[in-house]
């Protein structure tokens, strides 16, 4: 390839054509039908990179809009595809971007409803924030659906179920705001230079867990007290907010063994927790 990575921004090339073929699938993409009443898709890319994805996705949707932060990329993909109507490129750092206020005046791409990207895995948390919000604040408008592809331990985490090893608080704040679905592996070699680290593809689906918590950010620190050792029960972790025979107490009415460890508590059963906390 002619194009440098850069360390800086966590930059390695997908080549993989199955990888690809998973991704697109598992967006579910759809061009429109009036007939059908299907509205078409409206993508953001978050790293196009070389724009291998990027041509993949412009076909089969309305538009795409691509985030990318480095200008020689950028300059690469608007000799490449920059004359597709369909596609948009946005040069900047997406954690920055006020997205609503560049799209503002193009209503073609104006309200993306899905998110397809291969990510900088050095930033996946913070991306993961603004794509959904946080238990306490989240977000307003939320995107349809999502597919990432993302550093292995880190999906795993996204999608652990409860009493797992990779089940902890980032599993609980981002299924609290969307479900988590595995789609596929995605080996090191399937990137050039390959990472040190394997890779997967997941899907989100944002919405929100109800009954939802009656105070979100009370719920938000107790996922962060209940995780800080995962060692201890939760009785122990929480001792600082409430008295352990009262949680002890809580637990039993929740039929929830009062031993419990914080991996061991479902995303419903924090809320429970939590609710009943309040009254």
């Amino acid at each position: 390839m002619n194009l440098k990575t850069r360390k800086q921004f966590g930059q390695h090339w997908l080549r993989s054509e199955k990888a690809l073929d998973r991704i697109v699938a598992a967006a579910q993409l759809q061009k429109g039908d009036s007939e059908a009443l299907l509205q078409a898709d409206r993508i953001l890319e978050i790293g196009p990179g070389t724009g291998i994805l990027t041509r993949r996705l412009l076909p089969e949707v309305e538009s795409v809009v691509a985030v990318e932060i480095d200008r020689d990329l950028c300059k690469n993909l608007v000799k490449q595809l920059g004359q597709i109507e369909n596609f948009l490129l946005l040069q900047g750092d997406f954690l920055t971007l006020d997205l609503e206020t560049y799209l503002a005046s193009l209503p073609k791409f104006q309200n993306p409803n899905k998110v397809v990207a291969n990510i900088p895995y050095n930033i996946t948390g913070p991306i993961l924030e603004k794509l959904l919000g946080t238990i306490t604040q989240p977000a307003l408008n939320p995107f349809e659906l999502i597919v990432l592809l993302v550093q292995k331990e880190v999906a795993e985490r996204l999608y652990a179920k409860p009493s797992s090893r990779a089940f902890g608080a980032l599993s609980v704040r981002v299924q609290y705001l969307a479900e988590c679905e595995f789609i596929a592996d995605v080996p090191a070699k399937a990137f050039y230079p390959p990472p040190k680290v394997d890779s997967a593809v997941v899907r989100l689906r944002p919405r929100q867990v109800q009954p939802g918590a009656d105070e979100p950010k009370k719920l938000e620190n107790l996922v962060k007290l209940g995780f800080a050792s995962k060692r201890k029960m939760l009785r122990n972790n929480l001792k600082s907010t409430i008295e352990i025979p009262e949680l002890t107490q809580l637990l039993e009415q929740l039929n929830i063994n009062p031993q419990v460890r914080a991996e061991d508590l479902s995303v419903e059963q924090w809320v429970a927790l939590c609710n009943k906390l309040n009254n």
